[in-house]
């Protein structure tokens, strides 16, 4: 008979996957099977220094697969090779990673993660290969119904994409970073702390000393603003205005990625986790504060139309001195949907933002600061969405419409040189602006000082009106005047738990990075440290590729999701920072149908094969029996036809 495997043991042995996660490329093989006739599947996710979350669900469900007969492989890559492998060339067979957005997000954005539509393109839409009618009709239904209807629509959604399993939700994580409070103050606990609006949301401790030179370790090192290679990066510039500065503060982060110290292209997949620090350099249209959503970019917009939205600009310039005008917000829509724009002979669609840049169906400039986008029927909502993807500066992106190649990684498809660009010296118009990077160890970014954020309204004429023209109008007012630093350095390092002590020590402000258990309580050793927990809709997930057999079958997924014991990986992986869901839309628990909620620390849809505590081998091989799979008489799952 065959024992169950506890939870404790299929937690066993993250130490040694931690030790060597730093291996790039490593893959682990069971020993001994015989590989032409037992199915085997392969795991892909990052080591232990790049997430130390992922990695340990990852290491739970190869324990589970291999209990029940399947040949697992777990290859751990850094991140940027995961996300080429899965979202760019979609070479794998299971992967657990991270969404993309932190903030709770309306369900549209299942449109572009599902869609049927976009099943051939590179990048966040439809990575799974996911082709369903019924998802189709329920994501197009939603889109165009309102009130209640749109809100039967949504549970549908969410039901029918989690009976088929495209990619089983894990858990939503508490975003945890640690914080020093003596510089910066206003890290909020209600929603992602080191996130755009997080950032903009801070003010500058008054009295603070500017550059935080003034901490030292022991052993006489500086605070991190200064290094060897670059006396640039202390915090004593000030901005050519000076005139909401608070002292030409630096804000001194710390984080584990170094994607961000070699890659500023807003549309790269593979490169960007959540986008914070593109999402400073490029403004959007539109952008979304807590529940709301407030003009950014756009001065304004109106539907005059069923089928049209008139955006009118406020006045802003690129980061190098160019205007910002109607024509570029056409153009951005245009690349977005082939970035070839007509050069190659397939489009060349952007791997990122599709689900919301697919709204517009077409784009004319009315003036210099008023552009007409032609969308279909849908509710407001939905059509908000459509104006929430970074702006780019024609001048720059439309000579980057050549087809590319790339020596040594393969690609199935055509591609671009704007798709596969680092976009060295960023031109943005966002409220930082790119100053220098070392690859792999630091990024500098500074304060813009011609960003509408900072411009004061101008006095009214006082002989014809006593109104004012205020360049931040729509603006929330805690958005006024920032960032309030004056530069921001992000500094690599080799793990979180040595972040969070860059951060006990007084040499960082925050941490960016994910935060494993073993750090935390690192952070309650100093007193001037503290731990921010904020929400987070990125949730962890184990995508499946549906393209592949036996992954195609979703009743084989089901099982798969039910090896998945999320309430372990709850206490023992995020020791319990987080929270387990069934829907994607779990971090808005009012948009949940009471179909999926957790309610009794239970999947309400795909239950874990539970024996007290432990994993039910023989349940579990009952239910691939059931299907149609047959085991060997060593218990190896045979591949299906052997």
């Amino acid at each position: 008979m065959t024992r169950p495997i506890s939870r404790r043991t299929a937690l066993a042995g993250l130490g040694l996957a931690a030790a060597s996660a730093g291996c790039l490329g490593r893959t682990e093989n069971i020993a001994g099977r015989d590989l032409h006739s037992q199915l085997t599947l392969e795991i892909n996710t990052t080591p232990a220094d790049g997430d130390p979350n992922g990695i340990r669900i990852a290491r739970q469900l190869e324990e589970h697969l291999t209990a029940v007969g399947i040949d697992v492989r777990l290859n751990t890559v850094g991140q940027t090779d995961l996300w080429r492998k899965v979202l760019v060339n979609q070479n794998f067979d299971l992967y657990v990673g991270q969404f993309v957005e932190t903030e709770p997000f309306d369900s549209d954005a299942l449109y572009g993660l599902t869609h049927s539509q976009f099943v051939a393109e590179p990048g966040w839409q439809n990575p799974f290969g996911l082709t369903e009618i019924a998802v189709d009709d329920l994501l197009e239904r939603q889109r165009r119904a309102a009130g209640s209807d749109r809100s039967d629509a949504v549970d549908a959604l969410q039901e029918t994409v989690c009976d088929l399993q495209p990619f089983s939700v894990v858990a939503f994580p508490d975003a945890l970073t640690a914080v020093q409070g003596a510089r910066f103050a206003g890290w909020t606990q209600d929603r992602q702390p080191v996130s755009v609006t997080g950032l903009l949301g801070l003010d500058a401790v008054p009295d603070a000393d500017a550059s935080g030179a003034g901490n030292t370790t022991d052993d006489n090192t500086t605070d991190g603003n200064a290094t060897a290679d670059d006396e640039n990066t202390t915090a004593d510039n000030t901005t050519a205005d000076g005139a909401d500065g608070e002292g030409g503060a630096t804000l001194r982060l710390v984080t584990t990625d170094d994607r961000i110290t070699e890659n500023w292209n807003p549309i790269a997949a593979e490169y960007r986790k959540y986008g914070t620090f593109t999402g400073l350099l490029y403004d959007p249209l539109v952008r979304t504060d807590g529940e709301s959503t407030v003009p950014w970019l756009a001065a304004g917009w109106e539907r005059p139309g069923a089928n049209t939205l008139d955006v009118s600009l406020r006045d802003a310039r690129w980061h190098d001195g160019e205007p910002v005008t109607a024509s570029d917000v056409a153009f951005t829509y245009r690349f977005l949907r082939d970035t070839s724009l007509g050069s190659v002979e397939t489009p060349v669609p952007t791997p990122r933002f599709r689900g919301r840049s697919s709204l517009v169906e077409d784009e004319r400039v009315l003036d210099d600061a008023t552009v007409r986008l032609t969308v279909p029927d849908v509710n407001e909502t939905v059509a908000a969405r459509a104006l929430q993807v970074p702006i780019l500066p024609e001048h720059v992106w439309s000579e980057r419409t050549n087809a590319a190649t790339i020596g040594g990684f393969e690609f199935d498809f055509e591609t671009t040189e704007a798709v596969v660009s680092n976009n060295a010296d960023p031109v943005g118009s966002g409220p930082l602006r790119f100053v220098e990077a070392t690859a792999g160890e630091s990024v500098v970014f500074e304060r813009n000082p011609d960003h509408f954020l900072v411009r004061p309204a101008a006095d009214g004429d006082s002989e014809s009106s006593e109104e004012t023209t205020d360049p931040r109008a729509g603006i929330p007012p805690r958005y006024h005047g920032k960032p309030a630093f004056d530069r921001i350095r992000v500094a690599v390092l080799p793990s979180d738990i040595s972040a969070v002590e860059s951060v006990a020590e007084g040499l960082a402000d925050a941490t960016v990075s994910n935060l494993g258990p073993e750090s935390v309580p690192r952070i309650g050793r100093s007193d001037d440290t503290r731990l921010v927990s904020g929400r987070s809709a990125a949730f962890y997930h184990v995508g499946y590729n549906v393209r592949r057999s036996p992954l195609s079958n979703p009743r084989f997924r089901a099982i798969v999701a039910r090896l998945i014991d999320k309430s372990a990986i709850v206490e023992d992986t995020f020791d319990g920072y987080a929270q387990a869901a069934a829907s994607p839309l779990a971090a808005s628990p009012d948009a949940v149908p009471a179909s999926l909620a957790w309610t009794d620390g239970t999947d309400p849809v795909h239950p874990f094969f539970d024996d007290e505590g432990s994993l039910d081998v023989e349940a579990a091989r009952a239910a691939l029996r059931d299907i149609g799979y047959r085991f060997d008489d060593e218990g190896r799952l045979l591949s299906r036809g052997q």
